[in-house]
């Protein structure tokens, strides 16, 4: 004899759809359960890194700079070809913060199809500021008052 355990819908699940610059579906969508206590972590996490990155940035574009500057061995001098290197493995590394936060993939998602360009990572911020940061935050209220109403000592008010 089999029994089964029938899931309840989840409705703390957060879905954004994904549109193209038309408007239309792009069958992708990033998600994001909002009972997840690590959620808020990652995104803190995700802009540490992510300031750490662009000051690495900084610092090495400072240093190519400052050397002098020869004839590359292509189209570009030695030092816009060691910028553009540089430029490159940080849009890589971005990609994974970024990742580490919106999901696997989500970061290709948000693209859809397009290259990582210089005005992708301030339209991805500015995805997440208007959208997802202020669910988050005001979901992490939710949790926080839910904690307190389950898990608090009545008598003492513990948890506050």
């Amino acid at each position: 004899m089999e029994a089964y355990i029938k899931l309840k819908k989840d409705e703390d699940i957060l879905t954004f759809k994904i549109q193209d610059e038309n408007g239309n579906d792009t069958g992708e969508k990033l998600e994001f359960d909002l009972r997840d206590l690590e959620l808020p972590y990652r995104y803190e996490e995700m802009v540490k890194r992510d300031n750490k990155a662009r000051e690495k940035l900084q610092a090495d574009l400072l240093v190519i700079k400052k050397k002098k500057d020869v004839k590359g061995k292509k189209l570009f001098s030695a030092n816009e070809e060691a910028t553009i290197k540089a430029v490159k493995d940080f849009y890589k590394e971005e990609e994974q913060i970024y990742d580490m936060f919106l999901g696997e993939g989500g970061v290709k998602k948000l693209l859809n199809g397009r290259a990582f360009g210089i005005t992708t990572l301030s339209e991805i911020d500015e995805i997440i500021e208007t959208y997802i940061r202020p669910k988050l935050e005001a979901n992490a209220k939710d949790i926080t008052e839910e904690i307190k109403k389950k898990y608090s000592d009545k008598k003492d008010d513990v948890i506050e």
